[in-house]
């Protein structure tokens, strides 16, 4: 009774003059729909400010933020709202269920604090009324705020423990990369669709045979081929779309530890920016929580190292750990695998006209340039170079040639086969879906009827 009538001392005329504002919250979408209960009770809130003096014409109720998380304030519609009518001092009362309704972040709790002693505005939840400019209920307050954070870090700790323990076993269910799918007992298995198996597989041989991601994009695009992918939001997420390979994805491809049949967690780490934007970055391999075999493959361990190994070596780089480099565009024939007999790095290849001919020179200026000396280490006529390693090339594989040139020969016919496989099975499927599509027409088209009426 003394608890009641000194919460009603508190309130004076100049509070109840003013606005009394209802601030309501959940977290989640998902709270919302399932947790009604909670939204119940802060709504109820409206008879207490009522029972305090407040019409009921002057409480406002912000629910803007129902579905937002209390860790900011930075995507908080209603809560600014509520800071910038505090700070214009048209509210007598702010009403929250709990200070973690209001604020998860000890910054904003505190920001409202000394807003709300400044204007002389009281605070309610579902303990008591206070005055932030009496420094006991201001103390209380800050605890309460404090408690607020702190529940909030034990949670994410709790989630985040229970994440990992999950992923160290190889339980964690995530979402997979296209050619895989979960069963019914939310195990990992192989793509039912065969033409998705044909794909990723194609991928893989072809990447086997040329050696690089650039090259198995191009020969995807030459032989008119498509690849699939799963969409990840939207209105149709999940379902299957076939389009152009592009670069980029075939690199993740490559660096997908899933195509091995292993599990991994925790390649990336997420970093807020001060701008409210989220920075993704590469963790080491050697963070990473990797268990091998844990389910079908599209290639061996073994393979997806090789692999690897191979990506980072056509990486153009001048760096010491990367001596080779993809063939590129000119007729130097060792482009990539001279190396400077001088300094041990890679030479370069320059090219200049002779006689109407390009002619290639390797060169190599290493070494001066990071003493920050002119001159170079050494240079090399690349056509007397070239045309000693092609005769000892051509010496060496002239008693296999005809048995190569066979061997390619029943390569491309197994390409094109592969290729015209693939084709037919797109053409198939595109016929299924136009056949289902027209069988479906009839059923609700234009003149059709949708249902009967009852006598």
């Amino acid at each position: 009774m003394s608890m009641n009538s000194e919460s009603h001392q508190k309130i004076t005329s100049a509070h109840l003059s003013r606005m009394a504002y209802l601030y309501v919250r959940q977290s989640t979408l998902r709270q919302v729909l399932e947790n009604t209960e909670s939204t119940q009770r802060q709504y109820a809130l409206r008879e207490r400010a009522a029972a305090l003096g407040w019409p009921l014409e002057h409480i406002v109720v912000i629910d803007r933020d129902l579905g937002q998380s209390g860790a900011s304030a930075a995507d908080r519609e209603g809560f600014q709202q509520l800071v910038s009518e505090v700070s214009l001092g048209h509210v007598g009362i702010v009403l929250g269920l709990e200070v973690s309704r209001l604020a998860r972040n000890s910054t904003d709790w505190h920001r409202l604090l000394e807003l709300c002693a400044f204007a002389d505005t009281l605070i309610l939840d579902e303990d008591g009324l206070y005055n932030p400019g009496l420094f006991n209920d201001r103390l209380l307050l800050g605890l309460k705020g404090t408690m607020s954070e702190a529940e909030l870090h034990v949670l994410k700790a709790r989630l985040r423990g229970g994440i990992l323990s999950r992923a160290r076993r190889g339980e964690l269910k995530q979402m997979l990369p296209v050619g895989f799918v979960h069963d019914v007992q939310d195990r990992v298995i192989l793509d039912p669709d065969v033409q998705v198996q044909g794909a990723v597989r194609l991928f893989f041989e072809t990447f086997k045979r040329t050696g690089s991601c650039l090259a198995v994009v191009k020969d995807f695009h030459a032989r008119g081929l498509l690849f699939p992918r799963r969409l990840r939001s939207g209105a149709h997420k999940g379902e299957l779309v076939w389009a152009e390979l592009l670069h980029c994805r075939a690199r993740q491809i490559i660096h997908n530890p899933r195509y091995a049949g292993a599990f991994v967690f925790g390649r990336t780490k997420q970093r807020h920016l001060p701008n409210g934007k989220i920075c993704s970055r590469l963790v080491p391999s050697e963070e990473w929580i990797l268990l091998r075999d844990m389910h079908p493959g599209y290639i061996s361990w073994e393979e997806y190292q090789s692999n690897r190994q191979q990506v980072q070596g056509n990486a153009l780089s001048w760096s010491d750990d990367r001596r080779r480099s993809p063939a590129r565009e000119g007729n130097a024939l060792l482009q990539g695998l001279v190396i400077c007999g001088t300094c041990g790095e890679r030479m370069t290849v320059r090219y200049h006209l002779h006689r109407g001919q390009s002619v290639p020179t390797y060169w190599c200026g290493r070494r001066p340039m990071h003493r920050g000396e002119s001159g170079l280490c050494q240079t090399v006529h690349g056509g007397t170079l070239d045309t000693a390693i092609g005769d000892v090339v051509i010496e060496a594989m002239t008693p296999f040639a005809i048995e190569v040139a066979l061997t390619v020969q029943e390569e491309l016919v197994s390409r094109h086969e592969e290729a015209d496989r693939l084709r037919r099975q797109h053409v198939e499927r595109a016929r299924y879906e136009a056949d289902l599509a027209q069988r479906r027409f009839p059923e609700g088209g234009p003149g059709q009827p949708v249902g009967r009426r009852c006598a």
